[in-house]
């Protein structure tokens, strides 16, 4: 496994972003890689909310929720996936599964024996963040699902995912910025923005797990995470704790998702649902002042 570094002068001076990296290092097979996660506010909060960036984000799609939370004396930890933002990037795209991310990620949580957590997850961060929720379900006292699934690989996927997916395969350079641009209904970005979107990317050597996430979500029962994610929802269907959807009204990718957690999460019963307006699939990055006021009065509501 062939493993790069984004160099540190990649992340200086980006706009609205304070925060100074700690590390935790995960193994797979002999090799061990390095996930870069942001810890913010006081360590002895109540509560501490847990900020999953997906599919081609870093934590730094959180940046205008971070403060917020903060303000609000809750802990805030934002954690990098392995290939984005911070963390280390294998330079094979056979070095990537879903369930090596899901692996990295489990070993990460249990080295900082993160708890009483409030998982607030979108894209990939919710494939891989419901997965966490399932496997260790004792150290989450909430969750906020907010544009994302879990897919079993039951049913076709939308038209959209797979223009999304062939493009990704296809398109000679993996334009990452201009990605999350796209996945945004309140544009343009500011250019400096797109930019801190490119920072942890220096080339398309580094791009490698970027380019192969839509190929790992499950589209056919027979995918090899397709059982896994199976056993999951059994856990999520026994999930009592509180579960809020907060989807937002312009994300062609996972429009409706949110039913299937009102159908299946028994914590879902009674929360006050919510649909963040004039948002697209990267609500965080539209309306991350409204989507935080959601989830701040979701734990006040719920303590």
């Amino acid at each position: 496994m062939h493993i790069l570094r984004t160099p540190d002068e990649r992340f200086v001076n980006l706009p609205d972003w304070s925060y100074s990296p700690t590390y935790t290092d995960v193994t797979q097979d002999e090799h061990t890689l390095r996930i870069a996660h942001y810890d913010t506010g006081p360590r002895d909060a109540a509560t501490t909310v847990l900020c999953m960036h997906g599919e081609p984000s870093w934590s730094y799609l959180y940046r205008t929720m971070m403060p917020i939370f903060e303000a609000a004396g809750h802990r805030v930890i934002a954690p990098d996936l392995i290939g984005f933002g911070r963390s280390d990037k294998p330079t094979a795209v056979a070095d990537y599964t879903y369930e090596r991310h899901v692996n990295w990620m489990s070993q990460w949580l249990v080295a900082n024996d993160l708890r009483g957590l409030t998982l607030v997850c979108q894209d990939w961060g919710g494939l891989i963040g419901l997965r966490l929720l399932a496997k260790f379900p004792e150290r989450f006292d909430r969750l906020v699902v907010a544009n994302t699934f879990l897919p079993i690989g039951d049913r076709p996927p939308s038209e959209a995912f797979m223009a999304w997916r062939k493009f990704s395969q296809e398109v000679p350079e993996f334009p990452v910025g201009r990605i999350v641009e796209g996945g945004c209904a309140r544009k343009p970005l500011a250019p400096e923005v797109v930019a801190a979107y490119n920072a942890p990317f220096p080339d398309e050597s580094y791009k490698a797990g970027a380019r192969v996430f839509p190929t790992l979500v499950p589209i056919s029962l027979d995918d090899p995470s397709s059982a896994a994610n199976q056993a999951a929802w059994e856990i999520l269907a026994t999930f009592t704790k509180p579960v809020l959807t907060a989807f937002s009204d312009s994300d062609a990718v996972t429009k409706g998702g949110d039913r299937g957690f009102h159908n299946r999460v028994p914590g879902t019963n009674g929360q006050p649902h919510t649909t963040i307006v004039n948002a697209g699939h990267f609500l965080q990055e539209d309306a991350g002042a409204d989507l935080a006021k959601v989830v701040h009065d979701f734990i006040t509501r719920n303590p």
